[in-house]
């Protein structure tokens, strides 16, 4: 029989009312019914949620706002206004549970500047342990020069940029007519993982060499191609100071969110060292005893279940007990 783990959480998303519009236009095909189940576990702090919680062993949550937020709003100042606005609305939630949630920053990268500021608010003033970015701005990626701004802010701060999910700027032809491939059964890795490739092989880990990004899913593939990248990198004569796969080794940290198998979490072992593997449920949209059940049950060192769980996450987010 299998103990039940103490873990952190960090793919956990939750819903300001005031931000349902956003939310709204990533649901659109969902059964109304779902819809209005998973709405009403976004919009809770209280009982439901931390039940979910406790059935899993999950001792603190990382909540963050499900997206696409701001980022999908095009009036800049307006994104800057609700972006604080949805900072300080989770701030008053945490302050009424600080022993059991914690937050990942909403940012409006329209504005770089601004952007870099309320990370560092968050962080300093709020006692946020990152933020969370879900994926492209507008077609806007993470690797631009216009926003050295924000991660020459995030590298001082010392915090992480979790890179969530988002739908592309225009659909995939190859994935056209097959609706079972959209969306979370593929088209949202392809983005991520192709997002995140951009800032290795754009060189914005050379720039900020302290810079730290987190991907969900277990990496989005990346921890199975690493041998690809490099190879392909010299072969095409990509310039360089280290190897893709020393910046994905060394620049970036994976959770489990949705990946509740021992295959994916086995190769991003592998891959990246356990230090860089850990938890989470992605609640409300993946189910959160699965997620706890698997964390506890996996075939795995019980010191490196420990660390994946929580001791990881604890200290990279420097996260109180």
């Amino acid at each position: 029989m299998s103990r039940v783990v103490r873990k952190i959480a960090l793919e956990e998303h939750f819903l300001d009312p005031a931000f349902e519009e956003y939310w709204l236009k990533t649901v659109e095909d969902v059964d109304p019914k779902l819809y209005g189940q998973v709405l009403a576990r976004l919009k809770d702090f209280g009982e439901q949620r931390l039940a979910a919680m406790d059935k899993a062993g999950i001792a603190r949550s990382v909540l963050s706002l499900a997206g696409p937020g701001v980022q999908a709003e095009h009036d800049a100042k307006k994104a800057v206004r609700k972006a604080i606005e949805a900072n300080d609305f989770l701030a008053r939630e945490i302050q009424k549970r600080p022993d059991r949630y914690s937050g990942f920053a909403h940012i409006a990268l329209q504005d770089p500047a601004a952007a870099a500021n309320e990370l560092e608010r968050c962080v300093k003033q709020l006692g946020f342990a990152g933020c969370m970015i879900n994926g492209h701005t507008h077609g806007q990626y993470l690797d631009d020069p216009a926003l050295y701004p924000f991660w020459e802010r995030a590298e001082a701060l010392g915090t992480i940029v979790y890179l969530h999910p988002a739908d592309p700027v225009s659909p995939f032809a190859v994935l056209e007519g097959y609706k079972g491939l959209k969306r979370a059964t593929w088209e949202w890795t392809l983005e991520t993982g192709s997002h995140a490739l951009r800032m290795v092989f754009g060189g914005l880990f050379d720039r900020f060499p302290k810079a730290t990004l987190a991907l969900g899913h277990l990496g989005e593939t990346l921890p199975y191609l690493l041998w690809r990248f490099d190879s392909r990198a010299k072969l095409y004569g990509v310039k360089l100071n280290r190897q893709p796969s020393d910046y994905i080794k060394s620049n970036m940290v994976v959770t489990l969110s949705g990946m509740f198998s021992a295959e994916p979490l086995n190769c991003a072992i592998a891959a990246l060292g356990h230090e860089h593997v850990m938890f989470s449920a992605d609640y409300p949209f993946e189910s959160t005893e699965e997620a706890g059940h698997f964390m506890d049950s996996v075939p795995l060192d019980e010191r490196v279940r420990d660390d994946i769980s929580y001791n990881n996450a604890k200290k990279l987010l420097r996260l109180p007990d």
